[in-house]
Parts: C-alpha cells; structure tokens; sequence
C-alpha cells in the first residue's frame, strides 16, 4: 500500500480502533445531528411502504425550494458497516448535491445488524426506491432519471439494490454511485491487508459488520448477491456506475475487482481511486482538496447521469 496523501497525513494519527457489539450498539443510540439546509433547500421525512411483513420505511428527502417540475432523483444509502449509522450523517453531501444539481435526494432509514440481518437491509432499500417512485407525483420526480447510491456499507447495498431491482423489473435506476463500497463478505477471510495504514474501518470491523449482518453463513459459499453485490456472476444488465476508493482503504481491492468485472461485463462503470486516501477520508477530513475533488468527481457523474 502507498503513503498517506499529502492532504491526508494527519490520518496516520487516528486510532486504529475496531467496531464490535458493544461500541456499535452505543452509536446506535447517538442520536445524529441534523444539518440546516438553509432556505433554498427544503428537508421532510416521509413514510413509505416497507418490505412485506416488515414494518415501513422511512426517508429524508432533500429538494430544491420550490420544486415545482419533474426532476431526477438520487436514492441515498448511509454507510455504518451494516450495524450502526443514519440518514443525517450524510447532510452536509446529500444538501449539497440538490443546491449544485437541482435533484431530489432521498435517504433511506433501513435496518441494521445482527437485530435484522440479511435481507432486511437491502429490502428496506428497494422499498424505499419503490416508494419514491409511487410518490413521483407528489414529490415533482421523473421516475425514468432516478439513481441509487451510497457510501461505505451504503455503497455495498447500493450495488445489491441494483441487482434487486434488474432482477425484480419493476423499477429501474439509471445509475449506480458507489463510494468506497462495500462489496464482499470474503474480504473477511484475507491476512495480507496492510493493518499499519489502514485506517476508520479495520478488518477485525469488517468481520462483525459482515457476520453481524450475515451470521454465521459469512465468507461461505450460500451468501446471496443479494447481501454481498460481489458474489453475483453475472453483472450484465445492470445500471452504470462510478466507483470511487482509496488505496488505503480496506476495500479497495474488491472494489476495484468489482469496477473491472462491470466493465467486461458491458456495463459502464468510472473507477477513481484516490492514492494514499483511507476508508471514509472526505468525511473525516473533508475540507481538504483531495476530500472536495472527489465529491465534485461524483456530482459531475450524477450530473452526466441524470
């Protein structure tokens, strides 16, 4: 693995501390702050069917003030390694790309491991997507320029909500915005990642977040694509796609691995990879110059999407 980023140097002082049950189940009791979109942007927390049997989905829509024509929409997935985190986490960004767009976003609340393991995540997700769709009317949303999206454990149910969605054929996202994701259960298996650089999310992390989420079927070979988007064989079909990732960050192999098998599979996909950058740098350092172009790389490509 390469040196930190000039921008970044800094990272070599946060602690390389790891999630387990104990210290997720207190960040599920945080509440998160929520950010003030200020006036030309409006926020509102709207409910929507959940999966059968399950209880509803809820989604924080940011849109333009004033919103009075269909416009595209984003489909917005938190990260939190599947056991902790909330749609507010992800203000700051989700604000900003309606103020630079003009798009709806909408991020969806889905629940989280090991109390909801697999699927419910990603069912929460596409019931989220539907209900954005069934509410196009009333939200001024063109249903054919929709994207899904995420960063992190966001990212990774992102990718299966794509695979959920081709295969369901009900709706169908025109794109696929892919922040650090998180892909593959087998990572957890590796003994060759660089522990000393690698920095917020760890592999003794990734082992709880997969088998909180996938209990004891992690890194076996019954794992749905539908949990973990690397496990599908056939990509072909699929929405394009923009991945971005460090080469510090735990999931930069996979991630890449996954950019290149969409490509030969005839699906689109941009892979930005930023050097010496660590799993979720923009948001621990995100007023740095390498932390801003790459959400302005991912607000081009939602542009040229939508």
């Amino acid at each position: 693995m390469s040196a930190f980023h000039p921008d970044l140097r800094r990272g070599r002082f946060i602690p390389n501390v790891s999630f387990g049950r104990l210290s997720s189940r207190i960040l599920r009791n945080v509440r998160m702050r929520s950010t003030d979109p200020g006036p030309d942007v409006t926020v509102q927390e709207i409910v929507v069917p959940g999966p059968k049997g399950a209880p509803s989905v809820s989604l924080r829509v940011f849109q333009p003030t004033g919103l009075k024509t269909a416009a595209p929409a984003l489909l917005w997935i938190h990260g939190g390694g599947l056991i902790f985190g909330a749609p507010e986490q992800d203000d700051r960004t989700n604000i900003a790309f309606v103020r630079e767009l003009g798009i709806t976003v909408a991020a969806v609340r889905y629940r989280l491991g090991p109390d909801h393991p697999a699927p419910a995540a990603v069912e929460d997700a596409y019931a989220g997507l539907r209900g954005l769709a069934e509410r196009a009317g009333d939200l001024h949303i063109d249903v054919d320029r929709i994207a899904i999206g995420g960063a992190s454990a966001g990212g990774g149910i992102a990718a299966a909500l794509a695979l959920l969605a081709h295969d369901r054929a009900e709706i169908r996202p025109v794109f696929q915005l892919l922040v650090y994701p998180m892909l593959d259960d087998r990572t957890t298996t590796r003994t060759d990642l660089d522990r000393l650089k690698v920095r917020v999310w760890t592999p003794k992390s990734n082992r709880y977040g997969w088998s909180s989420y996938l209990g004891d079927t992690v890194a076996g070979p019954d794992v749905s694509p539908y949990a973990a988007a690397a496990r599908r064989e056939d990509l072909t079909g699929l929405p394009p796609a923009w991945i971005g990732v460090g080469t510090l960050d735990l999931f930069h192999d996979e991630d890449v691995t996954y950019a290149r098998r969409l490509n030969d599979s005839g699906v689109h996909c941009e892979l930005h990879t930023v050097p010496g950058a660590f799993h979720g740098f923009d948001g621990v350092f995100a007023k740095t110059e390498v932390s801003q172009d790459f959400w302005r790389r991912q607000a081009r490509a939602l542009k040229a999407a939508l």
